[in-house]
């Protein structure tokens, strides 16, 4: 191998490296996935993943070329439409379909290529995604709607973030504040005895990190012990962040507009629920970026998701159903994989967001400072420990079962 020709295989391997980063992949699944690209090129490699940091070191077979990078990157967000065209152009490169060369110029183009729904579509999928958490928590109608017109809300903070790095560092408080103040207004002159706290929970869920919690104790259980510790403590200070911003909100609402009492509204059939998962997936479509060929894999993965986990739970404790969850949605995944030769993580982030409990650490967290409850669990604090470990369990049990053929 001569010095030009490595040169090109270290700018690829780079820029792929970064690109996936970029795309919220765990750091375990990055890393593994560069080890096998960087051995059908011909070279040797290490890695180095974090939320924040990639560091790589690449060398030939005899050690007559090295090169080492380290770089300071952003923590990665989920992009799927994205995720899925780097990985069909890696495979397609180790099939020989395409040059180094071709494959570098497409990486680029796929790095430019924005969301395939727009900012209308992905508008109105906050809306309905945030509306129908609130039905799958228990919240009643007209809780669902305001909590989709809060969630619009949200989404407006989100673009204003895109155009503005002093508003993107400080959003999820801020959103949280106007969200929380705003449903005090709405409760005051509108709908006096909604849920306050559940229709803040649900217009702000999408920024709620249970799933990087669940990334993170995963990473943890695969040795991956500093992404996997700046994973957690990242997603536990954007969930301090998230409730201050809804606590200062909820307290200068109160303070202008009046304390509100709740009046539990008439219990809402159970088919709602089923619809609610349906409309919250159908609305992560466009957040996720998913691809519309991908659309029936990932319903699919939340309803068996959520299916197996209810079906589960009726027989068993609810850690334990959620352990059956997570294990009937890597098994899925890993199909996926073997089926569509695409990433398990394209399916799989659709059923672990039904099966998350990150709701619930925001209600714990709720009852430790307020000393109140706006939902009824009981047994809070063991039941979030539990269930992120049944996760973490259930997809590990999944791989040895069923194992995936690819590293993403």
């Amino acid at each position: 191998m001569d010095t030009k020709e490595f040169i090109q295989i270290r700018r690829f391997i780079l820029k792929l490296g970064k690109m996936l980063h970029k795309y919220g992949t765990p750091a375990f699944r990055l890393e593994a996935y560069l080890n096998e690209v960087a051995r059908y090129l011909g070279v040797h490699a290490s890695f180095i993943s974090t939320p924040t940091s990639l560091s790589v070191v690449i060398w030939s077979d005899r050690h007559e070329d090295e090169y080492s990078h380290a770089a300071r990157l952003d923590p990665g967000e989920l992009d799927l439409n994205s995720l899925s065209r780097t990985d069909e152009l890696a495979n397609q490169l180790l099939t020989g379909q395409l040059t180094l060369s071709e494959a570098d110029k497409q990486l680029s183009e796929i790095d430019a290529m924005p969301s395939p729904y727009g900012k209308w579509v992905t508008g109105f999928s906050y809306g309905i995604s945030t509306g129908a958490f609130s039905l799958l928590m228990g919240g009643s109608w007209s809780e669902m709607y305001w909590s989709a017109i809060l969630g619009l809300v949200v989404y407006f903070w989100v673009l204003w973030s895109e155009r503005s790095k002093r508003v993107a560092l400080m959003m999820e408080p801020v959103a949280a504040y106007f969200v929380a103040f705003l449903a005090c207004a709405f409760s005051r002159h509108f709908d006096p005895g909604m849920n306050i706290p559940l229709t803040i929970l649900s217009s702000v869920i999408i920024f709620v990190p249970g799933l990087a919690l669940t990334m993170g104790l995963a990473e943890l259980s695969s040795r991956n012990m500093v992404s996997g510790t700046a994973r957690v403590m990242d997603a536990l200070m954007q969930l301090f962040k998230l409730y201050f911003g809804a606590y200062l909100g909820v307290a200068t609402g109160f303070s202008v507009f009046g304390e509100n009492t709740y009046n539990p509204a008439a219990s809402l059939p159970y088919w709602s629920t089923w619809l609610a998962v349906i409309v919250l997936c159908f609305g992560l479509v466009a957040i996720f970026k998913t691809r519309p060929k991908h659309i029936p894999w990932a319903l699919a993965s939340a309803l068996l998701a959520y299916s197996s986990t209810a079906l589960a739970s009726d027989y068993l404790p609810q850690s334990i159903g959620s352990f059956v969850g997570a294990f009937s949605l890597g098994i899925l995944a890993n199909a996926f994989t073997r089926i569509a030769n695409q990433p398990a993580t394209i399916v799989a982030m659709h059923g672990l967001i039904v099966l998350v409990p990150g709701s619930k650490t925001y209600i714990g967290l709720n009852s430790f400072i307020s000393g109140q409850d706006f939902v009824n669990v009981d047994h809070l604090g063991q039941d979030v420990f539990l269930i992120f470990m049944s996760l973490v369990a259930g997809l590990i049990f999944a791989n040895v079962v069923f194992p995936t053929k690819k590293a993403l």
